[in-house]
């Protein structure tokens, strides 16, 4: 195991009720902006809370953050707040939202061309407005950590950055949001979470046990309440636990002391850009053909996902192999399709897109071991069509 620093200053505020208790975290001589996607909290009872949480602030609404949320949208909000003196941002939405908000306030502050955060994947290290976060969709664990992504439409890119000063400052998590999310939006989420535990599971041998109990233990549980949350999105044990799965996942809690891989959602990400795919089933297009392209360096590893996550036996080689059926398996059980021909009849043309992208931008030796090179993305482009 490597040596590591542990840090992550976000409230998090879990359950029932909570989005009452936000005006405790919040400066009563704030002037708050709350942002928002598509309208939905307007229907579901969230936005009245929030509303009525803030009674006695100042408060201005920015909405219409898109589901992977656009650079050229963003950019209005930064406008909103340098013109209205805003001091402080709520974020009231998925990891789309939340995500973007990271964006926003990075850029309020930032001296130079804002889509140089993006672009340019800048740690962001200087001074950043401090917000908090609602989640209304449990998918990307972005309420609990510093990384966010987003689209810059102009030139068909979708990127990620990061920086300590992006943590919220707390994060409202009410399981009670998950009965009026569709049914396709709450297995993207499960999807979701499962790949980025994957991301930073599915390497080679560490010696961090610690980490990787914590990672099948969020695996399991994903694959036990799954059936219970689709079936009934009202049972709310099981939207408590699938919740705290999508968080936990990402809260930097199991990349702790170990090197990651992260080319699933890479790839994912160009798939994304170039089709409007939904983000989580990038991950179950690409990820079980990156496993298989890169299956003797992750051998190890993928056997033991079998042998405790989902109860195999036989040799390394052959229970590595099933565990990556496996997991197709499961992701079929949600209704997420895992090729991309099942959502575009034009993939072939990703294939040396996403390599020309990743060449251009200097992104040849990825993955836990770096050797995840423009050829084998290839090859794992080519399996997944």
């Amino acid at each position: 195991m490597l040596n590591f620093e542990l840090y992550n200053p976000t409230r998090l505020l879990y359950g029932k009720g909570q989005i009452a208790e936000i005006n405790k975290y919040i400066d009563k001589k704030s002037k708050v902006l709350i942002v928002y996607g598509g309208g939905s909290i307007l229907k579901n009872g969230v936005h009245a809370q929030v509303i009525e949480a803030l009674v006695g602030y100042d408060v201005v609404e920015f909405s219409g953050v898109e589901p992977n949320p656009k650079y050229e949208t963003l950019v209005k909000a930064v406008e909103v707040i340098k013109r209205e003196k805003v001091d402080f941002i709520l974020g009231v939405g998925g990891g789309s939202v939340i995500d973007g908000v990271k964006f926003i306030s990075a850029a309020v502050h930032y001296e130079g061309n804002s889509i140089d955060i993006v672009q340019k994947k800048l740690n962001v290290n200087w001074k950043a407005m401090p917000y908090g976060a609602i989640l209304t969709l449990p998918a990307t664990g972005s309420e609990m950590n510093c990384g966010a992504v987003v689209t810059i439409e102009a030139t068909q890119e979708k990127l990620s950055f990061s920086g300590e000063v992006l943590y919220p400052v707390f994060s409202v998590c009410d399981p009670m949001v998950i009965a009026s999310l569709p049914q396709k939006q709450i297995a993207n989420g499960i999807t979701d979470a499962f790949i980025h535990v994957l991301e930073q599971y599915v390497t080679y041998p560490q010696n961090a046990p610690v980490q990787d109990r914590f990672a099948e233990g969020i695996l399991q549980t994903l694959i036990e309440v799954a059936p219970k949350v689709l079936k009934d999105p009202t049972d709310y044990d099981a939207a408590m636990n699938y919740m705290w799965c999508c968080t936990m996942a990402l809260n930097g809690l199991i990349s702790k002391g170990v090197h990651e891989d992260w080319v699933t959602h890479a790839i994912g990400h160009e798939l994304t850009a170039l089709y409007g795919i939904d983000h989580g089933r990038t991950l179950a297009i690409i990820g079980p053909n990156l496993y298989r392209v890169m299956l003797e360096t992750k051998k190890e590893k993928l056997s033991q996902l079998g042998r405790r996550v989902f109860n195999l036996n036989g040799s390394d080689d052959e229970v590595a192999r099933e565990a990556i059926d496996k997991m197709v398996e499961f992701f079929h059980s949600l209704g997420v399709q895992t090729k991309l021909s099942d959502y575009t009849d034009d993939g072939n043309r990703a294939v040396e897109w996403i390599v020309n992208r990743f060449e251009e931008r200097g992104w040849v030796a990825m993955g836990e071991k770096k050797n995840i090179t423009p050829a084998k993305v290839r090859e794992i482009v080519k399996m997944s069509l």
